[in-house]
C-alpha cells in the first residue's frame, strides 16, 4: 500500500537526481536535477532535487580546491577521499530515496540553495 498515489514517480525521482552525478557529461550530470526542480511540483521531489544539486555545486568546489592543491602534492589524499565520497553518498541517496519518503541529506555539504 503506498502511503500516497504519487509514491513511487516521487522515489524515481528523487533517486533519478542523486544518480544523474554519474553521468560524465557535467551540463547532463547537474541539468538532470535542475529539471526534475523545475517540472516536479512534489515538495519531497523538489527537495530531493535541490540536494543533489546543492552536491553537486559541493563536489566541483572541492574538486577545484584539492585539484589546485595537488599541484604542491598536498591534495592528492583529499583527491582521494573526496572521489570516494563521489562515489559513495549518492549511492547511499539513491538506496535512502527508493526505500523512504523521506528527503535524504547530505552530511556536510554547504546548502547554498
Amino acid at each position: 500500500m503506498q502511503s500516497t498515489p504519487d509514491s513511487g514517480s516521487r522515489k524515481l525521482l528523487s533517486a533519478v537526481s542523486h544518480g544523474s552525478i554519474f553521468f560524465n557529461t557535467l551540463i547532463l550530470a547537474v541539468g538532470i536535477p535542475i529539471v526534475i526542480y523545475l517540472v516536479s511540483d512534489d515538495t519531497i521531489t523538489k527537495e530531493s532535487a535541490k540536494e543533489a544539486i546543492n552536491f553537486h555545486i559541493n563536489m566541483w568546489f572541492w574538486y577545484l580546491v584539492f585539484g589546485t592543491l595537488a599541484w604542491v602534492l598536498i591534495g592528492l589524499p583529499f583527491l582521494v577521499i573526496l572521489a570516494i565520497v563521489n562515489f559513495v553518498m549518492p549511492i547511499l541517496a539513491i538506496i535512502h530515496s527508493l526505500t523512504s519518503d523521506t528527503v535524504y541529506r547530505y552530511p556536510l555539504i554547504l546548502r547554498l540553495l
